[in-house]
């Protein structure tokens, strides 16, 4: 029973998400394996219950990692599959982890509280130790309620809402005293904190282009070309057509883009910037003093110049280099060699705005999205090539954790992508015009810079930190012997 138990938690997170997406299952997700581990008393158990839930989640929601190694990456299938099931059984580990504590933690007075400050506490390891993906707090995005905590404490602070939920019902089903619930009152103060900011017409024009390229076309100069035509084609179509748009942006697309040793390239962007009078943020691919190639978010100036660059810092284990151990795989990308990450992150200079530039993955990272706008970031922008996926959920999930960079910074967050999802979100994460996915077109979005700092954009993981020093106190007091005559 209590293996069923964890297994349906692992499956309950799957169905939370795309291609489900049923959110709603978000508060109840972790109590069938928090029942478990109240259930088992045995600590070797309980591991193994974290870490079914665990491994069924991340295989469950991550299936899609076999078509880009597969389909891109040139592994058999059942190689492919082999990977998905690797990487499901390495990252179990961390909910594995998770089983070990919180089932000592059930037992204290605490519990409501110290089983969710671990969840999030353990939620924050995935990426350092790795892989980022989904956290429990991303399906809160289409609830006004939890993400109101999202501007304070970051996702994971929507993350901490529903796992204490889910405990907080656990505790009832074991019928746990009621006054052990008391603590789980915290959650009034969501009603005390300000609503999300309700929609506004943005008073900034952009023009977002998603030219739909193939991923796997053959790369010849005079296809190459075209498809340099075809973006500047779509952009100036659309920067004309209305309101002059005051920035265009280009997504990151299959093959490199290299800016300042392809002189025919380079004049086709500068010129297109003059005619437009518009900042244009492309992806282009420089080279380090040592010959090693970036992937970099690069900003022309309206009269044709560059006027600053972006090299992005964390980079996409087989996508855009090859881990030391997995020397034999071959890399998804058509760069040559190994993308190096850049050095140090930098803020965009649009004239007198800011414009915070992130690449791709780095969506993931909401502690490396709240630097750009700590460091003066008016607006958010991802650059992305979802095309890598096919038409798994993947696209969908990347999407929803992009939105929630919107919602914790307060910021417009401007998306475009090869062939989608290419959108304008506003600072309450709410998607106000969208791109048709695999069409080539452009879309004129209105937007707004904006300066006010969130207390996240501020403190980053105080919550996460406070958490951790939380659970780790309550775990402690629970192991000290109690005198009882």
């Amino acid at each position: 029973m209590n293996l069923l138990l964890a297994a349906a938690s692992g499956m309950l997170f799957v169905l939370t998400f795309p291609p489900v997406d049923a959110s709603w299952l978000a508060p109840v997700a972790l109590t069938p394996l928090l029942v478990a581990l109240d259930r088992e008393g045995r600590a070797g158990r309980r591991l193994l219950l974290g870490y079914v839930a665990g491994v069924i989640f991340w295989a469950g929601s991550c299936y899609w990692i076999h078509y880009p190694l597969a389909v891109h990456g040139g592994l058999a299938p059942a190689a492919a599959w082999g990977a998905v099931a690797l990487l499901a059984l390495i990252k179990g580990l961390h909910i594995a982890l998770f089983g070990l504590l919180a089932g000592l933690a059930l037992s204290s007075r605490l519990a409501v509280i110290a089983v969710p400050a671990i969840w999030v506490a353990i939620e924050r390891t995935h990426g350092p130790l790795g892989f980022a993906w989904l956290t429990l707090g991303n399906a809160g995005i289409e609830m006004e309620l939890p993400a109101r905590a999202a501007p304070y404490a970051g996702v994971y602070g929507v993350s901490f809402v529903f796992a204490l939920m889910a405990t907080a019902l656990a505790l009832v089903i074991r019928r746990r005293p009621l006054r052990r619930l008391a603590p789980a009152g915290i959650l009034a103060i969501l009603y005390a904190l300000p609503r999300l900011p309700a929609p506004e017409v943005g008073g900034e024009t952009a023009v977002l282009v998603q030219p739909n390229i193939s991923q796997t076309a053959d790369w010849t100069d005079s296809w190459i070309l075209r498809q340099h035509e075809r973006l500047v084609f779509l952009s100036e179509h659309v920067a004309r057509a209305g309101r002059p748009a005051s920035l265009i942006v280009w997504p990151e697309v299959p093959a490199p883009v290299y800016y300042d040793s392809d002189a025919r390239f380079r004049e086709m962007a500068n010129e297109l910037a003059r005619r437009t009078r518009a900042w244009l943020l492309l992806n282009a691919v420089p080279h380090t003093a040592a010959g090693a190639p970036l992937n970099s978010a690069l900003l022309l100036s309206p009269e044709g110049r560059a006027a600053g660059r972006y090299d992005k810092m964390r980079l996409v284990p087989f996508g855009e280099y090859v881990p030391w151990p997995f020397g034999f795989l071959r890399k998804i990308s058509n760069e040559a060699g190994d993308f190096v990450p850049g050095e140090r992150l930098v803020v965009l200079k649009a004239g007198e705005r800011r414009i915070g530039a992130f690449v791709c993955y780095e969506a993931v990272f909401p502690e490396l999205v709240r630097r750009f706008v700590a460091e003066g970031a008016e607006l958010l922008v991802n650059i992305s090539n979802d095309g890598w996926y096919g038409r798994t959920a993947a696209r969908e999930q990347h999407f929803k954790i992009a939105r929630m960079r919107a919602v914790e910074n307060r910021r417009w967050l401007l998306r475009a992508t090869n062939d989608g999802i290419t959108a304008a979100i506003d600072p309450a994460g709410r998607v106000r015009r969208r791109l048709p996915s695999f069409t080539q077109a452009a879309i004129a979005v209105s937007f707004s810079y904006l300066q006010d700092r969130t207390v996240y954009a501020r403190w980053g993981d105080w919550f996460v930190w406070l958490c951790a020093l939380g659970s780790a106190v309550v775990l402690m007091a629970g192991q000290i012997p109690r005198y009882r005559p």
